[in-house]
């Protein structure tokens, strides 16, 4: 009996303690799905682009769909990872980049995704989306800063987004 109870104890501090360090993927999740919608503004250079966020899959994820002026569209999943939050980008140069962010507070302001593999990479060299910084401004204005890395060296691209009047 004692054995059970001892058991069950550990099982229950195991439980709990991932719950509080799951507790900040739980809160920036929530401000990822906060941004449900249509977003439009510029990048670094001035040009137009566009995004949009969609609840998906019973909200347990959110598909980003991402269209920069002169390029193809894009398209980023999101979804929580025990105590992190993941991130598959497909990308129109056929690969596959996994990222994942680990929040270390309740009060998100922004997430760091850094790049944890990719489907499709015939090598690290090949140019990849390799890091991603979504910075909340607030809760009409986010801040994108994706990272392609090519041969070792890293392009940052900026997108200052605002969110569609409904």
């Amino acid at each position: 009996m004692k054995i059970r109870v001892a058991a069950f104890a550990l099982v229950t501090l195991m439980v709990g303690g991932y719950a509080l360090a799951g507790s900040y993927s739980g809160a920036a999740f929530k401000r990822l799905q906060g941004l449900a919608g249509e977003w439009e503004g510029m990048d670094d250079k001035h040009q137009a682009v566009k995004t949009s966020f969609k609840p998906i899959v019973s909200n347990t994820a959110m598909m980003e769909t991402l269209s920069p002026s002169g390029m193809e569209e894009m398209v980023t999943v999101y979804s929580l990872d025990r105590d992190g939050i993941s991130l598959v980008h497909f990308c129109p140069t056929n690969n596959q980049p996994r990222m994942r962010a680990v929040p270390n507070t309740e009060d998100v302001k922004e997430l760091a995704f850094d790049f944890q593999g990719a489907g499709n990479l015939p090598s690290p060299e090949t140019g990849h989306q390799h890091h991603l910084l979504i910075r909340f401004e607030d809760e009409n204005h986010i801040t994108e800063t994706w990272t392609w890395r090519h041969e070792g060296m890293d392009m940052p691209m900026v997108f200052h987004l605002t969110r569609k009047s409904k």
